[in-house]
């Protein structure tokens, strides 16, 4: 197990040592929840729960929901909840995103009440990547064929009329995930993230409104790296939980 600051110092988080660990993408995520709003946000497929974790500790209006398939995640989500005192406005519910409708209803993930679904996918397809040996990681990073759109699908279930998602993927995954957004979610904003200035975008952060029909927009990208490693400065002030990043624009 390990014990370490998230967001700065903002949050105390305890990961397994098997599993995911998360990182950069998280602090995406989190970052694209304004700290005026008020409302539901669910972390989906949150493993220990740093995406809802940092959300809750800089938007005091949010209340978090965190879904994970995984009983020791699960149960990692929880007590990072309580170890950060976010007991009163964030909860865990064990729960398969993948299962058919009527399995994902019973779990209590269908209800269409969420204002805002935040989500990092596992981002390798199963019979094209080499799995982990590491059950943990294996389950956390391997999605089945035909999975994201099936995720996608779970996570329109979660949101009311006109509620956002936002997903963080790999670069190359755009044409799957854009058309496992086609109608259902439009206002699409495509964010990419660069690593340095002048090197491809290997990760891309979406941001979609549920029915929306409002065309797609590509944003100018973001930079995490300076030429000598360090953060730049939007990027260092995001992991420290200082910034926010609007993809409505």
């Amino acid at each position: 197990m390990t014990d370490f600051n998230f967001l700065g110092d903002k949050i105390r988080l305890h990961q397994s040592d098997s599993g995911h660990r998360s990182g950069t993408d998280a602090v995406l995520l989190a970052a694209t929840v304004p700290q005026s709003f008020a409302g539901l946000v669910v972390d989906a497929g949150s493993a220990s729960g740093a995406v809802g974790l940092s959300v809750g500790a800089r938007v005091p209006g949010a209340a978090i929901r965190c879904v994970e398939i995984d009983p020791v995640e699960a149960d990692l989500a929880r007590a990072n909840i309580a170890a950060n005192g976010f007991q009163d406005r964030a909860h865990v519910i064990q729960a398969d995103l993948l299962a058919a409708f009527k399995e994902r209803e019973a779990m209590g993930i269908t209800l269409a009440d969420a204002d805002r679904v935040l989500t990092n996918p596992p981002f390798l397809s199963e019979g094209k990547s080499r799995p982990s040996p590491d059950l943990a990681r294996q389950r956390a990073h391997m999605m089945p064929e035909d999975g994201l759109d099936r995720w996608i699908l779970a996570c329109h279930a979660m949101l009311k009329p006109h509620g956002t998602l936002a997903l963080i993927h790999r670069a190359d995954a755009l044409k799957e995930i854009l058309d496992a957004l086609s109608g259902r979610f439009g206002h699409i904003g495509v964010l990419p993230i660069h690593p340095r200035a002048g090197a491809p975008a290997t990760r891309l952060l979406i941001e979609a409104i549920k029915g929306s029909r409002a065309p797609l927009r590509l944003l100018s990208g973001l930079i995490l790296h300076e030429a000598d490693g360090r953060f730049t400065d939007i990027a260092d002030a995001l992991h420290k939980g200082d910034a926010m990043l609007t993809l409505d624009r």
